[in-house]
């Protein structure tokens, strides 16, 4: 029987009440047949229109042709000459917005599944022989940050010569691909991996080492690098700054994340310290917010609420993780906004006040903004709030680096087209820049920043 090519591949997944309880990867993976079949339905447009919108610019219908050709590695070698971590985009890039918005075949019936695609190809093909640039610049670099845009800043500037040492403050390298997103989206193994083979191209990596605190950036110039990107990401949370946030059991989403991932509080051999409540209320519609309701499930919560002041039309979230989440029984509380959070004696959370709201008009965002409705007060009981609601640049290089200018958002001022800062022979890229964002933007930055950084010490050594 003759496929429809007009049919997109759906992606399997683990069955909701399965999943719900163990902290394996929900989204199982296309099998060699769903790939051929889907990689079918490309088009192999001539002025590729989905390449443009890829940050990191893939050659997808090339890519997607060798697919069909049955030469996966042939599809790996082309994605990886700009992406080096083809394998962690696969599973958390938001393609719909991206690459897959411009796919023509999605006019008339669904896109091509790009990013399922790129997942198939970084799970299949064959171990890549990574190795070291032949050509040395003599020029070392300072990475300061190892989430997507350090890594890939420190990757493209290895493979044009150059000796990058990469800075992580924790003891883990990964950034936020680490200690924000959970192991059901993004197994740390396969994290690894990928840092392992930026490694196998010279990388290094310092862990513990706090830029700002056991050196200055400046510091650095004096130690030998000739140049110094930053990518310390967007580590800072937002609170609300509504009564009751002190309360024993308010978490932001940042600390929840951290401990059940970095500190793997999901492994039941590592006594981490989390509160485990029976009602959890998730207060945000990002994807954060939707990962943290999800751990929060896992973690043995009977219910889980996610509490957002417009409805669900205006989620931030990707539809996929909306959908996850609520075959997983979570509890959506749309058009519905915190006004306190209620404590008993002790000053452990008890409860949230909330007021229903309505839509107006549209805000800077084009989203529609939120109005509270008159005595529309109502408590919802919890033991455990969780604020999703958004984080900020960690301000400690900017605070030790006086060079450095940031905006009213404390995000470094960077140069749009190059990523250089106000501070001569220091770049800038990711969230410590955009504020909180996609990873395929962070890497973007981190690719562009690693040209102009290479064009730099070319034209000073000229």
């Amino acid at each position: 029987m003759e496929h429809n090519v007009s049919e997109r591949q759906h992606m399997p997944t683990l069955d909701a009440m399965q999943r719900r309880s163990n902290w394996s990867e929900v989204a199982i993976g296309y099998t060699a047949e769903m790939a051929k079949l889907e990689a079918s339905r490309c088009l192999e447009c001539k002025n590729k229109p989905c390449v443009g919108g890829c940050p990191v610019g893939i050659d997808i219908p090339s890519f997607i042709g060798r697919i069909k050709a049955g030469d996966i590695d042939g599809a790996g070698e082309i994605i990886k000459e700009t992406n080096f971590l083809p394998a962690i985009c696969g599973r958390v890039c938001p393609q719909e917005v991206q690459c897959e918005q411009y796919c023509i075949r999605g006019i008339k019936g669904e896109p091509v599944a790009i990013g399922h695609l790129e997942r198939f190809v970084a799970d299949h093909m064959s171990e890549p022989v990574s190795t070291e640039s032949q050509k040395k610049s003599g020029k070392k670099i300072a990475v300061i940050g190892s989430g997507p845009a350090g890594l890939t800043c420190a990757g493209t500037l290895a493979k044009l010569g150059h000796e990058v040492t990469v800075f992580e403050a924790l003891h883990s390298s990964g950034g936020v691909l680490v200690y924000g997103i959970p192991e059901f989206r993004l197994p740390k193994a396969i994290v690894a991996k990928e840092i392992d083979e930026l490694k196998k191209l010279g990388v290094s990596i310092e862990l513990n080492s706090v830029i700002g605190r056991v050196k200055l950036v400046e510091e650095l110039f004096s130690e030998g690098y000739s140049a110094v990107f930053v990518a310390t990401g967007a580590g800072l949370p937002t609170f609300m700054n509504i009564d009751g946030e002190e309360a024993v059991g308010v978490y932001s989403a940042n600390e929840y994340l951290t401990r059940v991932n970095l500190m793997k509080a999901y492994d039941s051999s590592y006594a981490t310290p989390i509160i485990e409540g029976d009602t959890v209320a998730v207060v945000g519609g990002g994807n954060v917010a939707m990962d943290a309701a999800r751990c929060a499930k896992r973690l043995g919560a009977a219910t889980v609420y996610i509490i957002y002041r417009r409805s669900e039309e205006e989620m931030p979230a990707r539809l996929e993780e909306v959908i996850h989440a609520k075959e997983e029984g979570i509890i959506f509380k749309t058009l519905c906004n915190p006004t306190k959070i209620l404590q008993d004696d002790s000053g452990k959370v008890v409860g949230v006040e909330c007021v229903n709201m309505r839509l107006g008009e549209a805000d800077e965002s084009g989203r529609r903004s939120p109005i509270v409705i008159d005595a529309s007060e109502h408590q919802i009981d919890t033991d455990i709030v969780i604020m999703a609601i958004g984080t900020s640049p960690n301000p400690l290089i900017s605070a030790t680096t006086p060079e450095l200018q940031v905006n009213r958002r404390s995000c470094i001022i960077a140069d749009e087209e190059t990523f250089r800062t106000t501070m001569e022979g220091v770049w800038a890229g990711g969230d410590a820049v955009t504020g909180s964002a996609t990873v395929i933007l962070a890497m973007g930055a981190g690719r562009t920043a690693a040209y102009d950084i290479d064009k730099y010490l070319s034209e000073r050594s000229e």
